[in-house]
């Protein structure tokens, strides 16, 4: 396929995504009416850089329905072949709006206008070679969930950014490494790429990136059972976030500090910082919306005795609170094989062969059972009720049926399955 090929078919799958799409009406407003220019002297391009200049205000003022609209028009308003970095661009950003929106079909139309345009630059070796190129390949891939191979790219058009002195390239591609990182829950390597961005940031003054930088500093704190850390980075990104007068995460950076003070086994506080979230978050922040609900509906459901998050390694007993368990796999693995199986009895033979995958030895296993059962019942049973979750019977180990037990799955693959991408990542 020849470029101009490629062009004319990336040009009617624009047409096609923008009639299915671009329905916002009452919006027409003009660009003279937002600059000091008469709309004679603007060319195609100034039109467009203008329209994304508005899509970008919105943007940050979470005013993602006119984010929308100015985005589309300044899509419009873009020239193939010398914009395709602009459109490349520009459709990062709808994508975040749609995976924000849960509108799966317009993530998907923007993820295949994103493929198209990096194939047809893949021909053209003044675009093949620009540190762009592989960042946008690398956002491209993060989108499809493909996060080693998006990792592989970052890392080129950070070697490129870097030797063509583009620091701010540099500065993006260090962060969506970390990002990546972090959906594949390499969490130490996410914070080796969040040190280095850290570092650079001390002399490059972007605030968005500081923010968003931050809130993913916070969100592995959490992970890793740090929520007094995680707490202060939460806050620097709000501080940050505030210097931009940048209000479209927010509400993530409330929902991270209310999960970190849920874990801490301060639900009252949780609650404070979720409702805050929820208040401060309009009807179009959909996910988020939908992440608040959750996390209100585990703190308020006092009717649940027992909830174990097996991703997170902790438990949270009705009434002892948080319990860590990131160093306790094998304690935790019982538990979850017994309370995933309630009223259903497992004896040595069935504990040897689940948790240890080996043949039932009695001079290895019995003490061995004796001793995990022990540990583990110290540090989920309550005082003064022995007994109460876990039973011991003349058929083995089981538990009890009459307890209530939620089991949380919350690995980060899943959180952001349309995009794979948070809205504050910038391109």
């Amino acid at each position: 396929m020849t470029n101009m090929e490629a062009f004319q078919e990336i040009q009617n799958k624009l047409n096609s995504v923008r009639s299915q799409n671009f329905t916002v009406s009452g919006m027409e407003t003009t660009v003279a009416q937002n600059t000091n220019q008469e709309p004679q002297s603007l060319t195609n391009r100034e039109i467009g850089q203008n329209y994304y200049k508005l899509a970008k205000i919105h943007y940050d003022k979470a005013d993602l329905e006119k984010a929308e609209t100015f985005f589309l028009k300044a899509l419009d308003a873009c020239v193939l072949p010398d914009d395709a970095f602009a459109m490349m661009k520009i459709c990062g950003f709808l994508i975040r709006v749609y995976s924000e929106f849960l509108r799966q079909d317009e993530v998907q139309n923007y993820v295949e206008l994103s493929q198209m345009l990096l194939n047809a630059a893949f021909s053209n070796p003044e675009w093949n070679g620009k540190p762009d190129y592989f960042f946008y390949m690398g956002a491209t891939k993060t989108y499809t969930g493909e996060f080693q191979e998006a990792i592989n790219n970052f890392s080129i058009a950070y070697k490129k950014a870097q030797e063509a002195n583009e620091p701010e390239v540099v500065a993006k591609s260090l962060l969506f490494m970390a990002h990546n990182n972090y959906l594949m829950e390499n969490y130490v390597e996410t914070e080796q790429m969040l040190i280095q961005l850290e570092q650079l940031l001390t002399i490059l003054n972007k605030g968005y990136l500081k923010g968003s930088m931050n809130l993913l500093y916070g969100n592995i704190c959490n992970h890793k059972g740090e929520y007094k850390k995680a707490l202060e980075y939460f806050k620097k990104s709000s501080e940050e976030l505030n210097k931009k007068v940048c209000w479209n995460l927010f509400g993530y950076t409330c929902l991270g500090m209310g999960k970190s003070y849920k874990k801490m086994g301060n639900y009252k506080k949780a609650l404070l910082y979720f409702e805050m979230a929820q208040n401060h978050t309009n009807r179009n922040f959909k996910k988020l919306r939908q992440k608040i609900d959750k996390e209100i509906g585990e703190v308020n459901d006092s009717n649940i005795d027992f909830v174990i998050d097996k991703t997170e390694r902790i438990i949270k007993e009705k009434n002892l609170g948080v319990i860590d368990f990131k160093h306790r796999f094998v304690l935790l693995e019982i538990l979850y094989l017994l309370a995933s199986n309630p009223g259903r009895f497992f004896d040595k033979e069935d504990l040897s062969r689940e948790i240890w995958r080996e043949e039932y030895n009695p001079l290895i296993h019995d003490k061995l059972i004796y001793t995990s059962i022990s540990r583990l019942r110290k540090l989920i049973e309550p005082s003064g009720e022995k007994n109460k979750y876990i039973v011991r019977g003349k058929d083995g180990y089981t538990f009890s049926p009459h307890v209530k037990v939620r089991f949380c799955h919350n690995s980060p693959q899943s959180r952001n399955a349309m995009g794979n991408i948070d809205i504050g990542s910038p391109l």
